[in-house]
């Protein structure tokens, strides 16, 4: 399946010169949606994995389901302030600034194999925060699993100790692609 027609590009979102990859499109479409789906557990169904964590919010939607596929945990790494109990707390950079996520303090059990999703890997800041999350409660994570890659980005966190696994890699030729009129990977959002 094209994934990429089902994804929206979206200029200056939601800073100028940052260019958002909307999924919301590949959401609404079922049939692109479930492949997407299978295909991210697929690559996973061979490994013990207890647990999924994912950044809110749109990591929410498909790590959730992939942890149903994997018949695993599914853990809430989310903005500050956000979750009810004792939580731990990490900073990261992002592509435009400075963000932290938080996750419950008893989410992840000393030992526990988790895997992390995300629907983007921009610079990988948020990825690795994620990481730094699972470790510190004792639970171990070798890989990360993103919808797309945005490779024309320099990667300003270190993920090599990590395997990752991305469906869509996104290079410089994705953004100097023209717009056409058709809904596809290259139509503009209108604002």
């Amino acid at each position: 399946m094209d994934l990429k027609s089902h994804i929206a590009r979206v200029p200056d979102f939601p800073h100028k010169g940052v260019t958002f990859w909307d999924v919301s499109t590949l959401l609404q479409n079922a049939d692109a949606l479930a492949y997407t789906i299978s295909a991210l557990a697929d690559h996973y169904r061979s490994q013990a994995i207890d647990k999924i964590i994912a950044p809110e919010s749109r990591g929410f939607l498909i790590g959730g389901a992939i942890a149903k596929e994997l018949h695993a945990g599914f853990v809430l790494a989310r903005k500050p302030g956000k979750l009810p109990r004792k939580t731990i707390r990490e900073e990261y950079a992002l592509e435009y600034g400075i963000a932290a996520l938080e996750v419950h303090a008893d989410s992840i059990q000393p030992g526990e194999h988790v895997l992390l999703f995300d629907d983007v890997l921009a610079t990988g800041g948020t990825a690795n925060a994620c990481a730094r999350l699972v470790e510190r409660q004792g639970g171990e994570i070798d890989d990360m699993c993103f919808l797309m890659d945005l490779q024309y980005l320099p990667k300003t966190a270190d993920l090599s100790r990590f395997n990752i696994f991305s469906l869509l890699q996104y290079t410089e030729k994705d953004l100097r692609h023209p717009f056409d009129t058709k809904p596809s990977l290259f139509t503009e959002i209108a604002k």
